[in-house]
């Protein structure tokens, strides 16, 4: 009783700070979809700390260490340090563009880096945002839904079906700036409470050693330092972990957070906040995961545990009552608030990128996010497949199309609109052919990816299907 209780109170709470952001809101698409280009440095990095990790970590990589154990460590190196190789040339010059080019949505960030509008472009950028992050939107519904069956021992839909209320009262109350202010409250709450049952586990195993001695005796896989039957061996693996990295520029609802910074010149204290959160994030998971290993059971009773139960499951193990629904309310408020920043960037794909030039106004593009919300939830009801693959698949194919032009774009080169669209697709492409030849375990299949949009833009350089600069561009700074 008393950890339902601390649940609701405490979810009660997330909510009302995402409600509260209403109070500051100003009723225009802008400040809707982009908090109006003003949000402080701190608020930024949080947000997308929090976006990028909450149910991908909190449920996928926590699941990801408890079955296979420290090799996780490598591919999250390899994912920060792409991370940070992208941040240093890309985060700083999308916001100037967005400020540029008076735009509203990632789409049109891309399709207009130049000042010369690409609609055929826009419109491919927008589909492909809608259907994956729709996709991703909807894994993360069932992410959250997780938390209410370990508590309630509910159905997973019906989960799914408070996360989509959830999600539209967020909307609703102050668009992405209730998306941002839920973000950092619930970083918060999962750092204090991860660092604390790492803690009690590391205390009741007699301390590092101890802790550390009973997980090499899980099994001789479990803590070897690199992962075993590598096919392309450790160094294209983790090369392509890095390519996953750099793949965060692909991913329209994170990218977002850094469109509504305050200033392009705040990117240096963005950095600050946002790796000390991002790598404590890492640590904490991988440390979490592996203490769930010695807690908590493989199976019973003949019942093998899912791996993606692990967080709420030692938060019950350890915690007393009150903590225990404050992590599962954090946890749940964490994979909704990230739920509802990738419908929000549907929405923008939807009444920007989709719109064929027309500009919906406030009321329109507040009622497009509600059918948004009824196909993510509609993924998360039907999908088959568990959170973690779901979110690799979606983040691959978004960062293999949409990171090689960005770079592209931010080191000078111009392609034109019929080679930018062949590269995107070519992109996608490449990712369902790479997981059918099954290779993905020894190489992610993001790395591939983006490698063929940078082929088929040389090829098409080659061709001649790019845009010559002006003087006036070759002067032109983004």
């Amino acid at each position: 009783m008393m950890i339902t209780a601390s649940f609701i109170f405490f979810l009660l709470v997330f909510v009302a700070i995402g409600v509260a952001s209403a109070f500051v809101k100003s009723n225009d698409t802008g400040d809707y979809l982009l908090a109006g280009s003003n949000v402080k440095p701190w608020l930024v990095a949080l947000s997308a700390v929090a976006t990028l990790n909450s149910g991908y970590m909190f449920i996928g990589l926590i699941g990801a260490t408890y079955a296979v154990g420290i090799q996780t460590a490598w591919f999250l190196a390899g994912w920060v340090v792409g991370d940070l190789m992208a941040s240093l040339f890309i985060h700083k010059r999308l916001r100037t563009t967005t400020e540029a080019r008076e735009v509203l949505s990632y789409g049109g960030a891309i399709s207009n880096w130049y000042g010369k509008e690409q609609p055929y472009l826009r419109v491919v950028i927008g589909l492909i945002t809608l259907i994956l992050l729709g996709v991703y939107a909807g894994a993360q519904l069932t992410a959250g839904s997780k938390a209410l069956h370990v508590l309630f021992e509910w159905d997973y839909a019906i989960g799914a079906i408070i996360g989509a209320v959830i999600v539209l009262a967020y909307c609703f109350a102050g668009g992405i700036r209730a998306s941002i202010w839920t973000d950092a409250a619930q970083s918060f709450v999962m750092i204090i409470a991860m660092s604390l049952m790492l803690y009690m586990t590391i205390n009741a195993s007699g301390g590092f050693d101890g802790f550390w001695d009973r997980l090499n005796d899980v099994s001789p896989e479990y803590m070897a330092v690199f992962p075993p039957n590598l096919e392309f061996g450790i160094t294209l693996f983790l090369a392509s972990w890095v390519f996953a990295g750099i793949a965060v520029i692909g991913q329209p609802h994170i990218m977002v957070r850094f469109m509504t910074m305050s200033a392009p010149e705040d990117i240096g204290r963005v950095r600050v906040y946002y790796y000390s959160w991002y790598a404590a994030f890492c640590a904490l998971s991988v440390g979490v995961g592996l203490a769930a290993r010695l807690l908590i059971p493989m199976e019973t009773d003949g019942i093998p545990f899912d791996a993606e139960l692990a967080l709420p499951t030692l938060a019950m193990e350890l915690l007393p009552p009150i903590l225990v629904g404050l992590v599962l309310a954090g946890l749940f408020a964490a994979t909704m608030s990230t739920a509802d920043s990738q419908i929000l960037s549907c929405t923008a794909a939807v009444t920007r990128d989709l719109s064929f030039g027309r500009k919906p106004g406030y009321w329109v593009t507040k009622f497009a996010t509600v059918g948004i919300t009824v196909l993510a939830l509609c993924i998360a009801l039907f999908a088959d497949e568990n959170v973690f693959n779901l979110v690799l698949i979606a983040w691959s194919a978004l960062g293999a199309a949409f990171g090689p032009l960005l770079i592209l774009y931010c080191f000078g080169q111009r392609p034109n609109q019929w080679l930018a669209i062949a590269m995107v697709i070519g992109g996608v492409a490449m990712i369902p052919y790479w997981r059918s030849l099954g290779l993905t375990e020894s190489i992610y299949e993001v790395m591939p990816g983006m490698i063929t949009g940078f082929v088929i833009f040389l090829l098409g350089k080659m061709a001649g299907f790019t845009i010559k600069q002006s003087h006036e561009h070759e002067r032109e700074k983004i």
